[in-house]
């Protein structure tokens, strides 16, 4: 209860800078700081972008149908697999994972209590290649337990954990491991999620932002040195370094995000390596969305309450600006929850003029403005994602305006999550099923992977 209410008091200092504005200016203020400052970010993930991509990115090889990159020594990767209910996809992900063309692999799949055919259907595939094992958990564990049990058969120090659902590019393996070979003091590897599923405006919308949003925070995180999470459905771990932190922890709804700090906060480093990519299935309907983006803005607030209290320790003050930054997001949204109510009570009742709230639309060039930003966006990450996907700027169309709907969910799910966590059960162990995975690709996308 004491890490929640630090929490609280790390939200009240953080709004209070806006807030002491609003007293000592106007109420306006508030409504300013809402419209400002997601553009004031998304200037800031487009100059991270572009220097990671003029710094580092473009000078690094890469061809869809070239070898891997060669690995020192040839070491054993371990691509562990947690399933649970995923009869219709794990096969597809196995294929993908035995055909990497890094020849020294390991693939371990792990049956999380499945209660439909999947842990029949990894049965019949083990006897297939010799290079499969499966184990079967009794009853459903959660993400983190399947990944912690994988982990123990485990014959390799780096492990390369994926979704039942996903399936890897013929190189990721390879250019997973490759930093953690380079790097003693890297302890974990983040890849470069791509979407399949691309039937509904929903699931198209979700191809930009994966390129325009998330591929360009994770660039400018990687600049600035800390990462907030790994992505869960593609990324690579030092066994040594999981084991200093201790693991997954079970009672964490995100475990990503959760490991990811751990991590950090024990010194260790992330990377992001854009040339791993997966091919992942994501909802396609609205709800299927929001019930995803909840989980996330929950994950989020379940780690800002468990590390409030350490994080604050000068060994760790290279997560503050992380910690600041996403209090300063989630502060956002409760500006603007604050702003609407300060603008509805202003017709209602007499309120003070420092606080009150006259308009509720931002200023007058608005539409230039956000279109001038949207646009900077997408051709920013289309000229840093073609060699990934030569067709992305197709999406465009779809995706023009999907930062103003970026934002709108983080506040939708941000005001659900944070009392649910305030308030909720502590230490369960956390179960979760995925939302809808979207319409069945096409078999022009399961080409595309195999390529």
């Amino acid at each position: 209860m004491m890490d929640r209410i630090l929490a609280l008091i790390v939200l009240a200092l953080v709004l209070g800078v806006p807030l002491g504005v609003v007293f000592l200016v106007t109420g306006q203020f508030l409504m300013d700081f809402v419209f400002f400052y997601p553009l004031f970010m998304s200037g800031l993930w487009i100059a991270g972008g572009l220097y990671f991509w003029l710094h580092w990115e473009r000078h690094w090889p890469w061809e869809a149908d070239t070898l891997p990159p060669p690995l020192p020594g040839e070491p054993l990767i371990s691509i562990l697999i947690p399933c649970f209910n995923e009869e219709d996809n794990v096969a597809e992900t196995i294929e993908a994972a035995l055909a990497q063309r890094y020849p020294n692999i390991e693939v371990i799949a792990i049956n999380d209590g499945s209660k439909d055919n999947t842990g029949q259907l990894l049965d019949e595939l083990a006897l297939l290649d010799p290079r499969l094992r499966v184990i079967h958990l009794a009853q459903n564990q959660g993400k983190a337990v399947a990944l912690r049990m994988g982990t123990v058969a485990a014959r390799s120090e780096y492990l390369l954990c994926i979704d039942g659902d996903a399936l890897l590019a013929p190189n990721t393996a390879a250019y997973m491991v490759a930093p953690l070979l380079q790097n003693s003091r890297l302890g974990a590897v983040t890849g470069n999620p791509r979407i399949r599923t691309r039937s509904t405006l929903v699931g198209r919308v979700q191809v930009g932002e994966f390129s325009s949003i998330i591929g360009l925070i994770k660039r400018t995180q990687r600049v600035l040195g800390r990462i907030f999470t790994i992505s869960g459905v593609i990324c690579a771990f030092r066994r040594t370094a999981l084991d200093r932190v201790g693991y997954w922890s079970p009672n964490m709804i995100t475990e990503d995000i959760d490991v990811s700090w751990k991590l950090q906060l024990d010194h260790w480093s992330i990377f992001y390596e854009p040339r791993a990519l997966c091919w992942i299935l994501m909802p396609e309907t609205v709800r299927g969305l929001w019930k995803q983006r909840l989980r996330w803005a929950q994950g989020g607030a379940e780690v800002l309450f468990k590390n409030i209290r350490g994080i604050w320790q000068w060994r760790h003050r290279y997560l503050w600006p992380l910690l600041f930054e996403y209090c300063l997001s989630t502060g956002w949204s409760f500006i603007l929850l604050l702003s609407i109510v300060f603008y509805c009570l202003g017709h209602f009742i007499e309120i003070p003029a420092a606080i009150a709230v006259h308009r509720i639309v931002p200023p007058a060039f608005t539409g230039l403005l956000l279109a001038t930003v949207c646009l900077g966006q997408f051709a920013v990450s289309v000229l840093i994602d073609r060699r990934y996907e030569r067709d992305l700027w197709k999406i465009m169309f779809w995706v023009v305006w999907y930062p103003l709907v970026f934002w709108f969910i983080s506040f939708f799910t941000t005001l659900v999550s944070f009392p649910r966590v305030l308030f909720g059960q502590t230490n369960k162990r956390a179960r979760w099923v995925s939302p809808d995975r979207g319409i069945k690709p096409v078999d022009d996308d399961k080409q595309k992977v195999r390529s």
